[in-house]
């Protein structure tokens, strides 16, 4: 890899724990730890909260017909993504080991804490759990994939268009015969970077 691209690399690092630092102050901010997986929030921001709470009564009135009636084609996809989660699972639980590929590990990706926020009524709870499984189980089906392009093909893509996993930074130029040769045995075992 070009030393500009591994610069450019190293500056997205700086800046996600730029991102992750900002994070952690905001927390401070908001008045809430998290602690064993449970978000816990100050006393008196909890009763802020509380304050806060939506009318699930008034949130199903206010809904339109069309949203009413889409809902039950949104929850259905609860379906295919529970066996989606279990798909990943088990591909990862049998073919990882075989190729020494380290697992992901799967409460990394899904973080289902929306919940413990007091200021959402039981709808508003279940719907950002909803969409924080499906988004933390794309991320999750994301890495897995990423680590088994890594060690089946890490070749990036001619166009440069492609998804830049976590992974892609790894990889060897297209067209670069040579470094594809010389470093295949290598990429399939880095992962050092990974926890």
């Amino acid at each position: 890899m070009n030393n500009r691209l591994n610069e450019i690399l190293d500056e997205i690092r700086e800046l996600e724990k730029s991102v992750q630092e900002e994070m952690r102050r905001k927390e401070e901010e908001l008045k809430y730890k998290v602690e064993k997986g449970r978000v816990i929030f100050e006393k008196e921001i909890a009763e802020l909260h509380r304050k806060f709470s939506g009318s699930l009564f008034l949130y199903v009135i206010r809904s339109s017909f069309l949203t009413a009636l889409s809902a039950p084609v949104i929850y259905a996809m609860i379906i295919p993504g529970l066996i989606f989660d279990a798909s990943i699972w088990l591909y990862q639980s049998v073919c990882f080991p075989v190729y020494k590929i380290p697992k992901v590990k799967r409460k990394d990706h899904i973080v289902l804490d929306r919940h413990y926020l007091k200021y959402l009524n039981f709808m508003e709870k279940l719907n950002c759990d909803y969409c924080s499984y499906f988004n933390g189980l794309m991320s999750y089906a994301t890495e897995v994939a990423a680590r088994t392009e890594q060690y089946w093909c890490p070749i990036k893509h001619a166009s440069g268009k492609a998804m830049r996993h976590s992974r892609y930074h790894t990889f060897v130029d297209y067209g670069d015969a040579e470094a594809y040769r010389a470093r295949l045995a290598e990429l399939r075992k880095k992962y050092d970077d990974v926890d």
